[in-house]
């Protein structure tokens, strides 16, 4: 009887490390790097964004319009 539920106590454990434990981990490494890239790629595009502005430019008044 011992060793059916030990079995079954193994079983489970082997189910739940590979089927939950191991893919919500690789899941977070990818989403981890993917936001790693996302924030390099936003702090480059700022760099660029700031380089390219002309700060001696014209001045546009905004005017608001109602309805």
């Amino acid at each position: 009887m011992k060793f059916i539920l030990y079995g079954l106590l193994g079983y489970f454990l082997y189910k739940l490390v590979f089927d939950f434990i191991i893919p919500v981990s690789k899941t977070t490494k990818m989403v981890r790097e993917k936001m790693k890239d996302m924030e390099q790629h936003q702090s480059s595009a700022d760099k660029e964004g700031s380089k390219a502005a002309d700060p001696g430019g014209d001045y546009i008044e905004f005017e608001e319009v109602k309805k």
